[in-house]
């Protein structure tokens, strides 16, 4: 299913996390691991949205002094914000390190999907 060492086949997450990278959502965490038990971000959320929807962000800085234009996930943040799927947590933090908690995830789901 996956070449991660931390992800056994019999786990009730090993196809989800093999069609993950398969489809181009997410990687691992090394070339090895995928790290299943961590926590995740407000950026790991909507990166994998974000991926998930194949979409693309408007060219431009961010609005935001916690994303970097380099970082991996500034299309991704952009994009969340540009769909309104998400904010920021003030007007010039988007919380990138922030905890992403159930709740929040449902949330963007739901406003990426729920209106369709």
């Amino acid at each position: 299913m996956s070449n991660f060492n931390d992800v056994p086949a019999d786990k009730y997450y090993a196809k989800a996390v093999a069609w993950a990278v398969e489809n181009g959502i997410t990687n691992g965490t090394t070339d090895t691991t995928f790290s299943p038990d961590d926590i995740c971000t407000r950026v790991h959320g909507v990166t994998f949205l974000y991926r998930a929807a194949k979409a693309t962000a408007s060219v431009g800085a961010s609005a935001f002094t916690d994303v970097a234009d380099s970082a991996y996930y500034a299309d991704a943040v952009k994009w969340a914000t540009e769909q309104g799927i998400t904010k920021g947590i003030s007007s010039t933090l988007f919380g990138s390190d922030e905890t992403c908690t159930r709740a929040q995830i449902v949330t963007f789901l739901y406003r990426l999907y729920g209106s369709k």
